[in-house]
This record gives C-alpha cells, sequence and structure tokens, in this order.
C-alpha cells in the first residue's frame, strides 16, 4: 500500500522557545517566499502568529502536523496575514493518516486572539464557509466542538498565561489599519517579540528591553527609491510602505535602543534574491548601528532559544 511515509516531525516538547518563520513575504507574490505566518513552540504548545496564503504547507514543509494548532494569534487584518485561516481551521480540525501515524484533529474550539476588529473580520471568514464545517460534522463525523472558534480580543495586555508561558500583546502602529498589535512570549527565562507591521513605535522598545529574539518587518528604502525611479507611473503603490512600515534602518535603531540579542528581518519590501549579497545588499548600513546578530530571515528558517 503506497501512502504517504512518516512525516519528519518536530519534537514534541520544547523546553525554551522556539521560532519557525513560515512566511517571509508580502502580499506581492514572490517565488520562495509566503505569506505572513510564525509558528512558536513552547513545551507542548504551537502557536501559530498570524496565517497568510499557504500556512499549511509551511508548517507541513518545517514538520509541524497543522493538527498542533488550536491557538492563532492575529497581528491585523490585512489579507497576507488572514488569508490562510480557513486551511488551517478545518485542516487542523480535521485527522490526517498516514501509511505509519494517526494525527488526530482538533477537538475543541479553535482559539483565536488579536486586536478588537478580529472577531468582526474572523467570524466572517468563519460564516463563509459554514456549508463546509456543517459536513465536517454531520457527514466526515469530526468533533462538533472543534467547528467551533473561542475569541480573545485584546490590543494590550496578557493574553495567554500558562504552564510559566506567557503571551503578551501590545499596540503598534500600522495605520490605515487599526488596531494592529505585537505580541510578547516569555517562557523559563526567555523571551521573543514578534513585531507584525508597524512604523517605529515607543512600546517595541518596551517590550523588546533586553529580549533573546525580535522578529521584525522592515523595507529597504533605496530599493523603493530606486524602483520608484525607474517606474514613475508606479510611484504611489510604491510609495505605500513608508507610510505603515519601518525601513531597515530604523529597525537596527529600535533593536539598538531596546539591546535585543538577535534582530531577524521579515516581512522584506521588496523580497530580496535568497542569497547572501543580495541579502548584504538589503541590510547595508544596519550592521554600523545595531552591534548585535542580525539575520535576512528565508522561509522555513528556525530559532531555538
Amino acid at each position: 500500500m503506497q501512502i504517504q511515509p512518516q512525516l519528519h516531525l518536530q519534537p514534541e516538547f520544547i523546553e525554551g522557545i522556539k521560532a519557525v518563520i513560515l512566511g517571509t513575504g508580502t502580499p506581492r507574490a514572490f517565488y520562495g517566499r509566503a505569506k505572513a505566518g510564525v509558528a512558536v513552540l513552547v513545551r507542548d504548545k504551537t502557536f501559530l502568529v498570524d496565517c497568510g496564503g499557504a500556512t499549511v504547507d509551511q508548517l507541513i514543509k518545517s514538520g509541524i502536523m497543522p493538527q498542533r494548532i488550536s491557538d492563532v494569534m492575529f497581528t491585523h487584518h490585512h489579507s497576507d496575514h488572514n488569508s490562510g485561516f480557513f486551511d488551517v481551521f478545518i485542516t487542523s480540525w480535521r485527522t490526517h493518516v498516514t501509511a505509519d501515524q494517526v494525527f488526530e484533529g482538533r477537538k475543541g474550539p479553535m482559539n483565536v486572539y488579536g486586536p478588537t476588529t478580529t472577531k468582526e473580520i474572523i467570524g466572517k471568514m468563519r460564516e463563509s464557509f459554514d456549508f463546509d464545517a456543517k459536513l465536517r460534522v454531520n457527514y466526515n463525523k469530526s468533533s462538533g466542538d472543534g467547528a467551533d472558534i473561542a475569541y480573545h480580543e485584546c490590543n494590550e495586555g496578557v493574553v495567554y498565561e500558562r504552564d510559566g508561558i506567557k503571551v503578551t500583546a501590545f499596540e503598534v502602529d500600522h495605520r490605515p489599519v487599526y488596531p494592529a498589535i505585537a505580541y510578547k512570549f516569555e517562557y523559563n527565562g526567555k523571551s521573543l517579540v514578534i513585531s507584525g507591521d508597524t512604523i517605529p513605535v515607543a512600546s517595541m522598545v518596551e517590550y523588546s528591553k533586553g529580549i533573546d529574539l525580535l522578529v521584525h518587518e522592515s523595507y529597504n528604502k533605496a530599493w523603493l527609491d530606486a524602483l520608484i525611479e525607474k517606474f514613475p507611473e508606479q510611484t504611489e503603490g510604491l510609495s505605500n510602505p513608508a507610510k505603515y512600515h519601518s525601513t531597515t534602518l530604523e529597525v537596527a535603531e529600535i533593536a539598538r535602543e531596546a539591546g535585543v540579542k538577535h534582530l531577524v528581518l521579515t516581512h522584506h519590501i521588496p523580497a530580496p534574491a535568497a542569497t547572501d549579497k543580495a541579502e548584504a545588499e538589503y541590510t547595508e548600513g544596519m550592521q554600523e548601528i545595531y552591534g548585535g546578530k542580525i539575520t535576512m530571515a528565508r522561509d522555513l528558517m528556525s530559532f531555538e532559544l
């Protein structure tokens, strides 16, 4: 019987914090750059921060079965951060069988965290696939409770605290998208901040003081300026990132002020080729501002704290 063989899976218990960058892209499609998403593994929990398109595929490629996902945390509700939710919701709920293993689907509601627009937006998504969900319960006999969502809306404060794991949300500035938030994870003396999308804000420095890892979005201003010069008819669209994102040099300043131990850039605008040369050009000037370790994230990179 030629069924898919056993999958290579992440350990079931993580002593510290592990962050897997599922996607480093943007709303525009680039080869090798999936849409935004970070899996955070702590103890036996797997949190999913944002879930753009292809998130389920990226989870499986990284060795994380979607059935481990019962907690999705949104930073904001741009499509490249939430368009994969339908697939994550259904796939995590369905039991998966390989030639060697059975991965039980979610038995209870999906926990969905996010800013105060979350229930309105994700609730409409959930309504849109109610036809499918009812079939899963009545025909496929999936857990009825697994068809539900438990919403946890919070713009500022602790959103999860259990078994020594603490997750705190704090506001950032991605207007006209409002509200938008970032997340800080703390466990066993280790700490991680995931910025979401934002211009530089004081809260990012405040919550990132002395942390082990900062995963922050960025854009390269010189590259965008060069594109505007080359394609002047695209000036408006190419100028928009400057209104609600952070430049590479601004992110370096945030990391320096906060005393971050390791800075990881993601959500690259424009997306560089996945080569050392291109990435060095993208980060040019950052090391003069921030003397710590800088990594240009590529899809499926992981970081253990």
